[in-house]
């Protein structure tokens, strides 16, 4: 196998979640331009048929469908995971993307939304990969979770967000080891700060305003987590098992005092 067969995923189908905008859609957006077929979910169909029809009506080589589907609904995860599968003929690479946080200190945040947040974050994706299982079998696919630096480090006023991907990152390592003789990998990505439209209306900081070529910097581009996720996914990746991969940045480390 050359090497642009090796790191690509052209023969695949994926399907993402939380797709509508930022990570999700770049690493869709990525996956069709690399000819995968894309399946786009989010919450609200009209949010993810721009998805599909961007990539449908441009020259990548990949197919798309949109679907709306609440992760946390086991029934339309069921469903979503079906349609894939009979529009597609089959699954390779599942993407647990969908997420959502608020920032509140701990003893503020009410049962609810402690609930709501870790129903998104860790009980999605306990829903989404049990629903693709055996079709992800079937061909010896790939897991492909999203976390956070959060759920590696903490993170101030975040617990809930924080708590919620330090399960995702746990639950990456064990079913690693329980589905690896099903041929199914699985691993996870721990992003830093990335510029996201989410991230730029919380701390004004633009992707127009990162330079990619810079080593030296803590804020990175949804390019820059698709290209980890589309090698996780890929051939090339084939011993890499039960990892996460920090894609942050220069690391936070403490400096030596001056003398």
């Amino acid at each position: 196998m050359d090497p642009s067969e090796r790191f690509g995923v052209g023969d695949q189908t994926a399907l993402v979640t939380g797709a509508s905008s930022g990570i999700g859609r770049e690493i869709a957006e990525q996956f069709a331009a690399g000819g995968a077929d894309v399946v786009v979910c989010s919450r609200e169909q009209d949010n993810v048929d721009p998805v599909a029809e961007g990539i449908t009506g441009s020259d990548r080589p990949g197919d798309a469908l949109a679907i709306e589907c609440d992760v946390t609904d086991p029934e339309a995860v069921a469903a979503l995971v079906e349609a894939t599968v009979e529009t597609f003929g089959g699954l390779d690479t599942l993407v647990n993307n969908a997420g959502a946080s608020f920032m509140a200190s701990f003893d503020t945040i009410s049962e609810n939304g402690w609930k709501t947040i870790v129903d998104i974050n860790l009980h999605g994706t306990y829903h989404c990969t049990q629903a693709a299982g055996d079709a992800l079998a079937d061909g010896g696919g790939a897991v492909v979770n999203l976390a956070s630096v959060a759920g590696q480090q903490g993170a101030p006023y975040m617990s809930h967000y924080a708590a919620a991907k330090a399960g995702v990152i746990n639950l990456t390592t064990t079913l690693a080891h329980e589905w690896a003789g099903n041929g199914v990998r699985v691993n996870c990505i721990a992003p830093g700060f990335v510029a996201t439209p989410g991230v730029e209306s919380q701390m004004g900081i633009s992707a127009d305003s990162v330079d990619r070529s810079e080593v030296e910097r803590r804020m990175g581009l949804s390019e820059e987590i698709a290209d980890v996720a589309q090698f996780l996914a890929s051939p090339a990746a084939s011993f890499v098992v039960g990892e996460t991969v920090t894609a942050a940045g220069v690391p936070d480390i403490m400096e030596s005092p001056e003398v």
